[in-house]
């Protein structure tokens, strides 16, 4: 229920009627003095004022409410009941993540495999009708979550991604091939898939374009993202002293992840920091819509009986009052 509406709100002006009528009667109570010529008033020396007197005013509150009440229901109170029926064509989505230890780079704040988890966690968020996945790949490729609508199992088993989950390298190939597989039985409108690298493709049985031209088969559109600052980038190095980061150049395999992408009819880019990345993920949401619609039902019930029943019963007590207890003070 959304609240009161009134069918005839005009008659709600006449409630300015309620207060002119109290104005009337403590003025009128005020001017109404009794007079009676007595040679003393010693005889009434020890009466009182009853209660009578006292609560002869109930019978104005009785009518100004009573009268009030019918000006309401004259107005037609009706409560309103807003349905919403909403209908959704879902898209299916799989994030494929590289987790190799080239994500660690910090020419993104704080590396480049947080920041990727932090804006896909964004993207995910702003798609509460489609079922999403997530596939994870390194040296080896493997499921973290199958799709599903229950984002926030979805969004935690992302922040748990960290590198070095399993054999290094980058098996681009292997994460579209897993991916692929992950949603080519889907019945949705579109069937996505959003690959984030940073490498070149250096493991894996399949290869990257053997791999695109299975997704196209089935239908899947990759849009894929090469993520990494142009020219140098401080990259973790394990030493005897610990892991260090030393400045090398960035290799991203451009060509390769631009194959794919036109193979299956998506889009190539790329990221060189963290507002660029957020602004491709912004731009595939743009592009990849899911359909709504919402059509929304009212309800109008009326609401007058009881303030009418209030109405009569205040009117029908005051007249009783006013014959009966009251009939000498009025």
């Amino acid at each position: 229920m959304n609240g009161i509406t009134f069918a005839n709100p005009l008659f709600l002006y006449f409630l300015a009627v309620v207060p002119a009528m109290i104005i009337f009667y403590l003025l009128k109570q005020q001017n109404t003095n009794a007079s009676l010529r007595m040679p003393g008033l010693g005889p009434f020396a020890g009466t009182g004022k009853t209660f009578r007197h006292y609560l002869r005013h109930i019978l104005f509150a009785f009518r100004a409410a009573g009268i009030t009440l019918l000006i309401i229901v004259l107005a037609r109170p009706q409560a309103t009941n807003r349905f919403q029926n909403v209908s959704t064509e879902g898209i299916d989505i799989v994030l494929a993540l590289d987790i190799s230890g080239s994500m660690l780079a910090r020419d993104f704040k704080p590396d480049r495999l947080e920041a990727s988890k932090d804006v896909a966690t964004e993207f995910i968020s702003g798609r509460p009708y489609d079922r999403i996945g997530l596939v994870v790949f390194s040296g080896e490729s493997f499921t973290q979550c199958p799709l599903t609508t229950d984002h926030a199992v979805l969004i935690n088993l992302l922040r748990e991604v960290q590198s070095g989950m399993i054999e290094d390298g980058t098996a681009i190939g292997m994460g579209l091939a897993t991916s692929v597989n992950r949603i080519k039985d889907s019945k949705a409108k579109s069937k996505v898939i959003i690959l984030l690298t940073d490498g070149v493709n250096n493991r894996g049985e399949i290869a990257p374009a053997t791999a695109a031209g299975i997704a196209k088969t089935f239908g899947i559109r990759v849009y894929t993202i090469g993520v990494g600052t142009q020219g140098m980038a401080p990259y973790p190095v394990n030493t005897p002293f610990g892991v260090q980061y030393q400045s090398m150049p960035v290799e991203i395999d451009e060509a390769i992840l631009k194959e794919i992408s036109a193979t299956t009819g998506g889009k190539y880019f790329r990221a060189t920091d963290n507002n660029k990345l957020e602004e491709v993920y912004k731009e595939i949401d743009k592009l990849e819509k899911s359909k709504t619609d919402v059509r929304q039902f009212s309800r109008k019930e009326e609401k007058y009986f009881l303030p009418a029943l209030l109405a009569f019963c205040l009117l029908a007590v005051e007249i009783l009052l006013r014959n009966t207890i009251f009939r000498n003070l009025t």
